[in-house]
């Protein structure tokens, strides 16, 4: 009987050992892991954060780049209308400019228009552009106008000898178109009052064989010539500046 007491006994006590043991290895592995546990969770918070911050600039950056091509979109558009509807009011105003080889041509009663004044503008080489120089001269020029009797314009583009024929020519047109359309389109002169002759390199007004005389050739003269026989134009010939000038 006391035999099995002691049995009974060591197998308690064996099971309270095991079962210590076991504690004790669940408390070891549960101290070992908590750290690493805890730091798989810090790293997936980390991770989610820059994840957001990742996304919130891009989408900035997508923003920002909508944005940016929008308004790169409207300066175009913008542009495109400029240029069509600089390009409208040039091709109206060709369509109604008399273009020649001389006056004499196109004008009928030459002999009765007398030259009332006129005015010389140059241009730099192969260029067509006014300069704020060439604009303040037209505009000194078209002051006159305005007391004309029934006038016409005569506009003669020139150029200097360096080049090919055809080139200068082209380019003498286009030096004088720059001309017609300031002044139609400051001083309201209809087109049908000019009358334009490209001459390129034909007529030199100073030596080419010196820079100071091919700045002279590269040029455009307008002349304000007078029908002395009719009477005075009226005021829709010609309307007044805008305020301010150009």
């Amino acid at each position: 009987m006391s035999v099995n007491r002691f049995g009974v006994l060591g197998l308690a006590v064996g099971l309270a050992v095991v079962g210590a043991t076991g504690c004790a290895t669940k408390n070891y592995v549960r101290n070992q892991t908590a750290p690493l546990i805890d730091g798989t969770n810090q790293l997936e918070t980390k991770t989610a954060d820059n994840n957001r911050r990742i996304h919130n600039v891009d989408d900035r950056a997508q923003a920002g780049i909508r944005q940016a091509q929008g308004t790169a979109d409207t300066a175009d558009q913008n542009a495109q209308g400029a240029a069509r509807d600089a390009g409208d009011a040039e091709t109206a105003a060709n369509n109604v400019v008399h273009r020649a080889d001389s006056l004499e041509s196109v004008v009928k009663g030459l002999d009765s228009y007398r030259p009332m004044a006129d005015v010389s503008v140059t241009f730099g080489f192969d260029k067509a552009a006014l300069t704020s120089s060439d604009r303040e001269q037209l505009d000194s020029f078209a002051a006159q106008i305005g007391s004309a009797k029934s006038f016409i314009l005569e506009v003669t583009g020139g150029t200097d000898s360096t080049g090919s024929a055809q080139y200068n020519y082209e380019l003498s047109q286009r030096r004088a178109d720059a001309v017609v359309q300031y002044l139609a389109a400051k001083y309201g002169i209809a087109p049908h009052r000019f009358y334009l002759i490209g001459i390129g390199k034909d007529d030199e007004v100073a030596a080419n064989t010196t820079a100071a005389g091919r700045r002279e050739n590269r040029r455009v003269e307008v002349q304000l010539l007078t029908n002395m026989g009719t009477a005075p134009a009226t005021a829709t010939g010609i309307a007044p500046a805008p305020a301010g000038g150009q």
